[in-house]
């Protein structure tokens, strides 16, 4: 029976997607400059058309730590979207307090071709409890060889550590990379989640589907399911020509056969880990 848009849908969460619109400012140092929009109407009509009651917008790194847009497109959201921004770690309590009520729920470090920062030196050592504090969690977006230069400190200092789009692993070792055993073995902290997102990051769209399984496979030996979840991408920057919403929907069912096991990827994990309750009509 299809739905109304007075009936509500069930929980099912995206937990990772970008919007923004050219002529916003631009980092200098950046990898990728947009020459399209992606904007808050055309991700909601994504998550309608798809069956998601809710979203999750990560700040792109070509727009640095001005969170502005993202801000602005949670509040049009109207609680349907949270936030994952990118911060300079000398952000003020206040700051971070602001962004707390309008539905950030954690920070970002793409560290993708980047060093990774002194994470036990100051200033992070007062943010990273600061951010805690406020029960965000730090996501992590690097190469799977590099993982443990990130994870293990934020782990140390206590931090919920969110890991992108399958941790990255060399597209020629795929998951014989010893960055992905690495991650492996984070399962047991119980503060360490993995975002099923961006296969196509790791391997070539046409392998997506059985590398994917296989990497998800692996996973789920060493997380619990609640450690797990999906994100579409979307917009799929810088592979825009090698993949859509569709089929990154049709990625999770060749991931993960099983019904319940998918729902709590799609739903009780993110929802617990991001603050959301309840459907959304």
């Amino acid at each position: 029976m299809a739905l109304t848009p007075a009936q509500p849908r069930p929980l099912s969460i995206d937990t990772h997607a970008h919007v923004f619109v050219r002529g916003l400012p631009l980092v200098g140092a950046r990898r990728y400059t947009p020459d399209y929009d992606a904007t808050l109407a055309d991700y909601l009509g994504l998550l309608d058309a798809h069956g998601m009651s809710h979203g999750v917008l990560v700040q792109p790194s070509f727009l640095g730590t001005d969170n502005s847009f993202m801000l602005a497109a949670l509040a049009q959201a109207r609680g349907r979207l949270r936030g994952v921004a990118v911060i300079d770690a000398a952000v003020t309590p206040a700051e971070l307090a602001d962004m707390n009520l309008a539905g950030v729920r954690g920070i970002r470090l793409n560290l993708m071709a980047k060093p990774t920062p002194p994470l036990t030196s100051a200033p992070w050592q007062t943010l990273l409890p600061a951010i805690t504090a406020l029960d965000w969690h730090v996501e992590v977006h690097m190469e799977a060889a590099r993982l443990h230069e990130a994870v293990t400190p934020l782990l140390a200092m206590g931090c919920r550590v969110v890991v992108d789009h399958f941790g990255r692993p060399d597209p020629a070792l795929g998951i014989a990379d010893p960055g992905f055993g690495y991650l492996l073995d984070q399962g047991a902290s119980g503060r360490v989640w993995v975002k099923l997102a961006a296969a196509y990051r790791n391997w070539r769209p046409a392998d997506c589907a059985a590398l994917g399984r296989q990497a998800t496979h692996k996973l789920l030996t060493a997380f619990p399911a609640d450690r797990l979840m999906w994100g579409s991408d979307w917009p799929h920057t810088e592979n825009r020509d090698r993949a859509d919403y569709r089929l990154a929907c049709d990625w999770l069912r060749a991931w993960v056969d099983d019904d319940t096991m998918r729902h709590t990827l799609l739903a009780a994990t993110p929802a617990a880990l991001f603050g959301i309750t309840g459907d959304h009509p």
